[in-house]
C-alpha cells in the first residue's frame, strides 16, 4: 500500500464530541423540569445521530410531532454549543503532527452536516490542517455508501487504493472497503454496548490513537 491520505471520520474517531451532545440534552431535560440521566446513555447512542439521543434522553413516540420538536430543538441548540467542550482525542494530536511531519495529507469523512462539522473544525484549529472535509451535503448518498470517500479521494486526487479510512463505526468501515481504500476500526468511540469493531472486517483494529502509527510506519516502509 502507498499511502497517500488518512481520512478520518469526525464523532467518536477524531474528536470526543460526545461532551457537547450530553450538555445538550441535559439542558434539555433540565429546562423540562427533568432530572439529569446517566451521561453514558447518551454517549453510547451517540453513532445513532440526533434521533437516538433525542429518544435516549425522552419517552416519547418517535413517530410524533413532539419526537420532532424535541428533535428540531436539539439540532438548534446543537447549533450554539456544537464546540464547547469537544476535543481531539487523547494522542489524536500527536498522530496529526505525525502524519504531516510525513507530508501526508489527512482529512475528515463525515455524517454530520456541514453546519455543524465546519465550526468545529474551525473552532478547534483544525480546518487549515485538513486535507479535505466531506459532509452529507456534499453527497447524495452517505456512509455506509462509498460515494462521500470517492469524492474525498476525488478532491486529492489519490487513488481510493492509497488511502487509509479510520472510523469507530461500522459503516465507516463499509463506505471505506466499498470505494476500495484500507480501513481502520477504532474501540475507543462511540461503539454500542452490543457491537465489537474487530467483527466489522476492518484491516486493523486499534484501542488508541497512537497505535495507528505503526500502521502509518509500515505502510510507508513499503512505499
Amino acid at each position: 500500500m502507498r499511502l497517500g491520505a488518512v481520512l478520518f471520520d469526525m464523532d467518536g474517531t477524531l474528536l470526543d464530541t460526545a461532551p457537547d451532545f450530553i450538555a445538550v440534552t441535559q439542558a434539555m431535560r433540565v429546562s423540562r423540569g427533568l432530572s439529569r440521566i446517566a451521561d453514558q446513555s447518551i454517549r453510547d447512542v451517540v453513532s445513532g445521530g440526533a434521533q437516538a439521543m433525542v429518544l435516549a434522553a425522552f419517552d416519547v413516540d418517535p413517530l410524533s410531532a413532539e419526537f420532532e420538536a424535541l428533535r428540531q430543538e436539539f439540532l438548534d441548540r446543537y447549533q450554539d454549543h456544537c464546540a464547547v467542550e469537544s476535543r481531539l482525542y487523547d494522542g489524536m494530536e500527536q498522530l496529526l503532527a505525525d502524519i504531516e511531519q510525513a507530508k501526508i495529507a489527512w482529512g475528515v469523512v463525515t455524517n454530520k452536516p456541514v453546519r455543524f462539522a465546519e465550526p468545529i473544525m474551525q473552532r478547534l484549529g483544525l480546518a487549515s490542517r485538513c486535507a479535505v472535509l466531506i459532509c452529507p451535503d456534499h453527497v447524495s448518498r452517505s456512509k455506509p455508501d462509498p460515494e462521500p470517500m470517492l469524492l474525498a479521494c476525488s478532491r486529492l486526487a489519490l487513488d481510493p487504493s492509497t488511502v487509509l479510512f479510520v472510523g469507530d463505526d461500522l459503516r465507516d468501515i463499509e463506505s471505506g472497503r466499498a470505494a476500495g481504500s484500507k480501513t481502520a476500526a477504532v474501540r475507543y468511540g462511540y461503539i454500542h454496548p452490543d457491537d465489537n469493531p474487530d467483527h466489522w472486517g476492518a484491516d486493523v483494529v486499534v484501542s488508541h490513537p497512537l497505535e495507528l502509527r505503526a500502521v502509518l510506519d509500515r505502510a510507508l516502509g513499503s512505499c
